[in-house]
């Protein structure tokens, strides 16, 4: 697979980690120029200063990888999609639904695939429940708790874009896309019955909410609630689902939905899950789990038209549309 990376930051740098491992890259293209040749080197690949100077090049890929900041995802998507490439994007996938939209509607057009990075999925205690869930071991869901606790400090958002309504978007678009992908994977679509959104600790570096709680119901009619905060203390916390159910009551926590923490079944036991990837480091911070590298194996395997489990634009949409739909219902 042959690939051309939008972007040479933290994310992009992993990305090409993973592509090199069944791949290559066979261009760079960032508008830090020390960053961009920095990585290019690395791959010995072509380094372009601007996408529209990397697209109009004819290189021979299969796919355009944007690992960019959050607002630059649509109009980055769109214009590689145009150029006729498929498209793997990193999360969010836009930071609203219209822009989602445009997207999906570009590569429906072009006859091209479009790509959601959705990494939380292959969590091994994450697919475990998903199993439960759809066997009907579990039996009807009757209340769901998400829980995210972060800590992100001046020092995260002292980059140039993080902490902007234009680029970033908010809590729920960059740091917990994540964790609201996998309710409306879980459970199909969600209704937001009202949720709080707000800068409690009053911070000066970010644009947005450092917290957010939400109430819900699922499609079932079951309760749903969500918790989300940048406020824990010097690190993160944890990132956890609990499911209270007819058959059985199940925890996946961690700080990243990579443990199993608590299980107690009618029917068997939850046993020998595969051990997961760690998690991304970010200096400072660790990230989601690195599960990057089977994002691109299901990538490949769906560029080739076998069986993958892969985000789609649609998957990605809903995402999108849970996120506005929790800002629309603040009070």
């Amino acid at each position: 697979m042959r690939v051309l990376l939008v972007g040479a930051g933290r994310i992009g740098s992993r990305h090409a980690d993973h592509i090199s491992e069944i791949g290559d890259v066979v261009g760079v293209c960032d508008i830090d120029v020390d960053k961009g040749l920095k990585l290019s080197k690395k791959f010995n690949a072509p380094f372009f200063d601007s996408l529209e100077n990397m697209l109009s090049q004819n290189i021979e890929a299969d796919l355009v990888a944007v690992c960019t900041p959050n607002g630059l995802h649509a109009a980055q998507s769109i214009a590689a999609l145009n150029a006729g490439f498929n498209v793997l994007c990193e999360k969010p996938m836009a930071i609203s639904v219209s822009d989602c939209r445009k997207m999906i509607q570009v590569a429906d057009s072009q006859n091209k695939k479009l790509f959601v990075v959705k990494q939380n999925r292959f969590n091994p205690p994450v697919a475990a429940i998903k199993n439960l869930i759809e066997s009907g071991d579990l039996g009807r869901i009757f209340s769901v708790q998400l829980s995210c606790l972060w800590n992100r400090n001046e020092a995260y958002y002292s980059d140039s874009w993080r902490g902007t309504k234009k680029l970033d978007g908010g809590i729920l678009y960059t740091q917990f896309s994540h964790f609201i992908d996998l309710i409306v994977w879980l459970f199909g679509e969600v209704d937001v019955i009202k949720s709080v959104v707000e800068n409690v600790s009053k911070r000066n570096d970010i644009e947005f909410e450092d917290s957010c709680n939400v109430l819900c119901k699922l499609p079932n009619g079951a309760q749903a609630t969500m918790n989300f905060s940048i406020n824990a203390f010097e690190q993160n916390m944890e990132g956890s689902i609990t499911i209270v159910a007819e058959k059985g009551t199940v925890k996946v926590g961690g700080q990243y939905l990579n443990v199993l923490e608590y299980q107690n079944l009618k029917e068997g036991k939850l046993t020998d899950l595969p051990e997961g990837r760690p998690a991304n480091n970010y200096g400072h911070y660790t990230g989601s789990m690195s599960n990057h590298g089977l994002v691109y194996r299901n990538v490949l395997n769906a560029l080739n038209n076998t069986k993958s489990s892969l985000a789609s634009g649609l998957d990605g949409l809903r995402t999108v549309e849970l996120i506005e739909d929790i800002y629309k219902s603040a009070l």
